[in-house]
């Protein structure tokens, strides 16, 4: 890890989405390495998102790998990496990284853990605030996509 304060967070463009639906994820990064380059974005594809799929970036090479998770379980990781030094992200605009799939049946919050790896180091944009808390407070916040009700369902009243 980069010992650096939070410049920057990872972001989705579209922050919800109807459960059920296939959901086309922008993530969109900022500069968060400082004065280095970012040359590779990992995404962890939470429980629940299926058949995640990345969309191809120019200048860049897009994979889709297993990895064993923290509790024994295997995730999907959706990873891009710069082809060349000239093709990594600099500056302080928003460069997209977008991958398709399907959410889950159930409504509620969904984490997406993300890697960003810089020149030298990385930054694991991957805390999870506890229940009803924000993640004002937090130094590396993962990517929150809200899960909401398919449309047209019922709600209590």
């Amino acid at each position: 890890m980069l010992a650096m304060p939070a410049v920057s967070k990872v972001t989705l463009l579209v922050g919800a989405a109807p459960a059920g639906s296939n959901y086309k994820a922008v993530f969109q990064v900022r500069e968060g390495c400082q004065n280095m380059l970012t040359m590779g974005i990992a995404v962890r594809i939470p429980v629940g998102f299926e058949a995640a799929s990345p969309y191809p970036k120019a200048g860049w090479v897009a994979s889709v790998r297993q990895e064993p998770s923290d509790d024994g379980q295997s995730v999907s990781v959706v990873k891009w990496t710069a082809a060349s030094p000239e093709a990594g992200l600099k500056g302080s605009y928003p460069y997209d990284f977008i991958l398709r799939g399907k959410l889950p049946e159930t409504a509620g919050p969904l984490w997406f853990k993300v890697l960003q790896t810089c020149e030298t180091g990385q930054i694991d944009w991957n805390e999870i605030p506890a229940p009803d808390t924000s993640i004002k407070d937090l130094k590396a916040p993962a990517v929150l996509l809200q899960v909401r009700p398919p449309k047209g369902a019922a709600t209590a009243k």
